[in-house]
């Protein structure tokens, strides 16, 4: 079941809503807990059943190890140190087997072994609640995990709004909320907040992240050659794509939660307002930042002989590759978390070793050309997709003369392209069209306030409500064929 569907949003959402709250208001507050955990499992269900015992084992597993390491003597710090060990381990395992261990055999098989590919399916979220889980049992190791019960441990590993595709919720900001009491009354409110930011994620999502879809999907996986300006047309459109997918995805993810009195973390603040890399990835996907820092980053750097700048970077290049290694199973995700962490490094080195101080304009072009770049390998399906776009960009294929329509639009040109002259001028007009409009979303992204900022102005005014039907309604007009997340496929 997707966000962006009628039976989400007109059966499922406010179905589990009314519910919840009813049984919170007759004052059956666990019954409500279980209602929610209910309705999350068949969320997930609902994509492939046979992958729910998957979740329901990773959760009873995870939840045994963690109350053993909490019971565990303080005079028995090896065996808690063992248990926390076990249950990390246990979480990578799952990952390794599912994500991974095709790709490890095809390696293998490219190193001369003859092993045959178990051609396993990626379980859908196994990324996500993984990692949640992960940070959990370290957690319980640090004794400075909340209050709670079973039902609060799974609601917070399941909980539909942000159990697919993040954010990645720490147990500190799930756990107590679900315990308040002040959380059990309908709050208006939250109501109206959450649906105003859950109606800016779907038109992120429909309205523009599917229009740029079409334009890279096109220039990625159809077109034979690309020439300068398609290749850059292409690039730029998958840069919006990815960024209006997942911040929309998070955008639904916080206002969904939002109706039912939770507050998850934010994931997005203006990424393409940065000026420099640093300053991206702190303002990027900012779960998985806030994960790789505390639980990569830092003990990886503690785990080195001295804590210095040196072996900072080491341990910095080094979460960036796993970074980009968790992003999925392929050579070109580890070449993109390489890149990421050797501009991270050079960053860093520029800052303490260099006195000159790029200006910010200058920044941010380096910035988001570098890391719209990048994306290209972190787009393509194998190599040769991205050597195609890469060269297009250098000039080195295509005739700009011979610029074509079908190469951007597809098949069927939209109906305002229509209106133009056919043959070359067609295409040119086209191309411009386009170019245009990529043009105006990156000057929007770049400069504009984010839904974050939006919602702290947020007051249930005629303003705010038009802006939310504005939102709304052509997104529903474009539900015919909703399209999935990107980031459900890592």
């Amino acid at each position: 079941m997707l966000f962006n569907s009628y039976e989400f949003i007109f059966v499922f959402l406010p179905l589990v809503l009314c519910l919840y709250f009813l049984l919170q208001g007759a004052h059956h507050a666990r019954a409500a807990t279980i209602l929610l955990l209910l309705a999350s499992w068949f969320f997930y269900a609902w994509w492939n059943p046979i992958y729910l015992p998957l979740l329901l084992g990773s959760i009873l597993c995870n939840y045994a190890i963690s109350q053993k390491i909490i019971r565990c003597s303080e005079q028995a710090p090896r065996t808690k140190k063992r248990l926390m060990i076990l249950g990390v381990l246990f979480n990578a395992g799952l990952l390794g087997y599912f994500k991974y261990m095709d790709f490890f055999i095809a390696n293998l098989n490219w190193l001369g072994a003859d092993l045959p590919l178990l051609q396993l399916a990626l379980p859908l979220a196994i990324s996500f609640f993984s990692l949640q889980q992960i940070a959990y049992i370290v957690d319980a190791y640090r004794n400075i995990t909340p209050r709670g019960g079973l039902l609060e441990y799974c609601v917070f590993v399941s909980f539909f709004p942000q159990l697919i595709a993040g954010p990645i919720v720490h147990h500190r900001e799930v756990i107590p909320q679900l315990l308040d009491r002040d959380n059990r009354s309908l709050n208006f409110s939250n109501i109206s907040l959450g649906c105003f930011l859950f109606s800016i994620g779907l038109f992120k999502k429909v309205v523009l992240a599917d229009t740029f879809a079409v334009w890279a999907s096109n220039g990625f996986d159809r077109a034979e050659v690309l020439n300068m300006v398609e290749a850059w047309i292409v690039s730029y459109s998958y840069t919006l794509q990815l960024y209006f997918d997942f911040s929309g995805y998070s955008d639904m993810a916080l206002g969904l939660a939002l109706m039912f009195n939770i507050k998850l973390p934010l994931n997005f603040n203006s990424p393409y307002q940065a000026t420099s890399i640093i300053n991206l990835w702190q303002r990027w996907h900012l779960t998985l930042t806030r994960f790789i820092n505390m639980y990569i980053y830092k003990p990886l750097l503690r785990a080195l002989p001295r804590v210095n700048f040196t072996n900072g970077m080491i341990a910095s290049f080094a979460a960036m590759v796993i970074a980009g290694v968790w992003h999925g199973a392929a050579w070109t995700f580890v070449v993109f978390g390489v890149l990421q962490g050797v501009a991270i490094v050079i960053n860093h080195i520029w800052r303490k070793r260099i006195s000159w101080k790029i200006p910010s304009w200058l920044g941010w072009v380096l910035t988001f050309h570098f890391f719209s770049f990048s994306l290209v390998i972190f787009r393509a399906l194998d190599w040769a997709d991205a050597i195609k776009v890469y060269r297009g960009m250098l000039g080195l294929d295509g005739d700009l003369e011979l610029i074509s329509i079908a190469k951007i639009y597809g098949a069927e040109t939209p109906w305002y392209l229509q209106l133009l002259q056919s043959g070359a001028d067609k295409a040119l007009w086209a191309t411009w069209i386009c170019a245009g409009f990529i043009g105006i979303f990156i000057a929007q992204v770049a400069l504009l306030s984010n839904s974050n900022i939006w919602t702290e102005r947020f007051d249930f005014t005629t303003k705010y409500l038009l802006a939310a039907v504005v939102l709304f309604v052509p997104s529903l007009l474009m539900l015919s064929s909703p399209s999935e997340f990107i980031y459900f496929q890592f």
